[in-house]
């Protein structure tokens, strides 16, 4: 299903709306993202604690550092001086020993808490990931059928991996960045006042400039780390529908045509990544070129003051160590700059995902399913996907218990729509589905659908073992149970032709057995569900004629005493069909029994003879 203007598209039902894919503007509001992750990250706040207390910890002590090396180094130096003038004993290697000794201390608790605050981050990223992808996992199973018949499944996807990926990687970096560059920039300034106001005044010039560029950079970066968020979402998502689709595309000669949509999202993505990558490295050597400038002046400025002794030689080292580390965090900052651009983009995505529209999936009193037989009634029901497009006009339709009820018209008449109705996968805009005289609003939508089995055109089986595809009709049933409803669909003598029989694993496109075996079980999972009421897209269109009519069979004794909807094309598989319901244009038109409607000469009718009648010769 290739399209030229907006590339591969998933199936969607009959009716269904058709939305472009979506995708978009990222961290449209940054400040508002922030706070909303920060909020989310309240749950963490006593872990947070100790990393802000680890990291404030480990910065301390690794800022001593510098001041107790140097004088180490002040004590060498005097110690040289005195010895070449002969005023002392030269140096003290004990008190220097004593002095790398402290040092070694000192740094080895930095080191120690450092990898306890990083060992503690760690956990709270991973387990902001782990609870935001079982967040979106449960907020799917919440949402409405038209999200999803909207979107491509890739953007979805995209939700649960980039974006929580790249959240949770840019938490675990970024906040103990912050933490440590913060603390450092501060202790750092304060140890360098220690050593000489002058020098330190000397050293903060430089601190305008490194601000302007980090700005100037961040500010041109940001817009291509938004579109770099976006355009991964994009190409993930037709590199995932094409895959799905590969044997259509293919079957229809649209190899260059998706190529061509790949190629254009992947040069935007190549493109905005480059930038924004190459802009992030551009801060390094941009800082590195002017601290190297402050390390000019400072010494020049150093070596000045010592000649005059205002500071100790010691205090030169000391002090240049304070500017290196000085300029260290600032450009830190300005990497953790450029990631929080990603982790708003990131969070943005996920938090606008979990804050969509959901179902109502309980109700104050609902209706109890237990004894309910499966009468169905519509009464005047009106829906449209969009307001301002009404399909379904004025549909009314009563059901009795065990019937066997066929939906029959052309394409468009709006028959799978009124299955989706019925299911509440739409909540219809005005008038009323009734279940044994109970609006369908009244139940709550998981009870309600436990009253539904469904077998459609289109299978879906996962991968696994068919023994549990059969069984997801009922989780808790017996392989005995598996088994009988595996022989009631036809498909046991099959299953137990293939290697290794019910155990068989299916594999991740089910392609290791045809398409109307997958039909079987699909039945067979439905007859396992043993539900009130069956749904049927026609079932058996992609099976053979002998395993048709053996289907048929099967199906003709499962829906005894059940309510079934029939959703037909081949007229002449619902000739025995307690009542025809014949739709056109979103109303039933016609309905009574297959004889009753071919006498009746109407609409119905001219669909079954236009089936049955040959063309004549040309």
């Amino acid at each position: 299903m290739s399209n030229p203007k907006g590339g591969m598209r998933r199936p969607m039902g009959h009716g269904g709306p058709h939305g472009p894919m979506g995708g978009g503007e990222k961290a449209r509001d940054f400040k508002g993202t922030m706070g909303k992750l920060f909020q989310y990250l309240g749950q963490y706040r006593i872990a947070i604690l100790f990393v802000v207390l680890f990291a404030i910890g480990s910065a301390i002590f690794s800022i001593v550092g510098p001041k107790v090396l140097g004088q180490a180094t002040t004590e060498i130096f005097n110690g040289l001086v005195s010895k070449i003038t002969g005023e002392g004993g030269g140096i003290d290697f004990g008190k220097i020993g004593n002095i790398l000794i402290f040092l070694l201390c000192l740094y080895a608790v930095s080191s120690l808490f450092s990898f306890i605050q990083g060992y503690i981050m760690t956990g709270v990223s991973q387990k902001v990931s782990y609870n935001l992808r079982k967040a979106i996992s449960e907020k799917i199973n919440r949402m409405p059928m038209k999200y999803f018949e909207t979107r491509t499944h890739g953007e979805v996807l995209s939700r649960v991996t980039n974006d929580v990926d790249t959240l949770s990687m840019s938490l675990n970096q970024s906040m103990t960045q912050i933490i440590t560059s913060a603390t450092t920039l501060i202790g750092v300034l304060v140890m360098m006042l220690s050593i000489s106001w002058l020098m330190t005044l000397v050293a903060l010039v430089i601190l305008p400039v490194s601000m302007a560029l980090i700005s100037v950079i961040v500010k041109h970066s940001q817009k291509y780390f938004r579109s770099q968020q976006e355009y991964l979402g994009h190409v993930n998502g037709q590199v995932e529908e094409v895959y799905g689709g590969h044997n259509i595309v293919r079957a229809f000669n649209g190899e260059k045509a998706v190529t061509d949509q790949f190629n254009r999202y992947n040069d935007t993505l190549y493109g905005s990544a480059w930038k924004s990558q190459f802009f992030s490295g551009l801060m390094q050597p941009l800082m590195s070129f002017v601290g190297n400038l402050g390390y000019v002046m400072v010494s020049i400025l150093g070596g000045w003051l010592a000649i005059r002794n205002t500071i100790e030689v010691g205090d030169i080292q000391s002090f240049i160590q304070y500017v290196r580390s000085f300029n260290q965090p600032i450009a830190q900052v300005a990497q953790v700059a450029n990631m929080l651009q990603s982790t708003a983009a990131a969070a943005e995505r996920v938090f606008e995902f979990l804050d969509e529209e959901e179902e109502d999936q309980t109700v104050e009193h609902p209706v109890s399913i237990d004894g309910l037989k499966g009468a169905v009634e519509f009464q005047h029901v009106r829906f449209g996907y969009n307001a301002d497009r009404i399909i379904i006009h004025d549909f009314n339709a009563e059901v009795m218990a065990g019937q066997k009820v066929a939906i029959v018209g052309p394409t468009g008449a709006g028959k799978t729509t009124m299955v989706k109705l019925l299911m509440r996968f739409y909540d219809v805009n005005e008038g009323r589905i009734l279940v044994d005289g109970h609006d369908i609003r009244d139940f709550n939508r998981s009870e309600l659908r436990q009253m539904f089995g469904m077998v459609l055109q289109d299978t879906w089986l996962f991968s696994g073992s068919i023994r549990d595809n059969i069984r997801y009709g009922r989780l808790d049933a017996t392989d005995e149970e598996v088994i009988a409803a595996a022989r009631a669909a036809h498909v046991h003598h099959f299953i137990e032709t293939l290697p290794g029989g019910y155990d068989m694993e299916i594999d991740e496109e089910a392609s290791n057995i045809s398409q109307g075996q997958k039909q079987l079980l699909t039945i067979a999972r439905a007859i396992l569900a043993d539900p009130p009421i069956l749904i049927l897209d026609e079932a058996t269109s992609s099976v053979d004629t002998r395993t048709e009519l053996l289907i048929q069979e099967a199906m003709d004794n499962l829906m005894k005493g059940r309510t079934s909807f029939i959703i037909a094309h081949r007229l002449s598989t619902i000739r025995d069909a307690d009542l025809i319901l014949v739709m056109k244009d979103g109303d039933i038109v016609e309905q009574g029994n297959h004889e009753q409607l071919l006498e009746a000469g109407g609409f119905y009718a001219g669909l079954y003879n236009a089936q049955f009648e040959r063309p004549e010769a040309v």
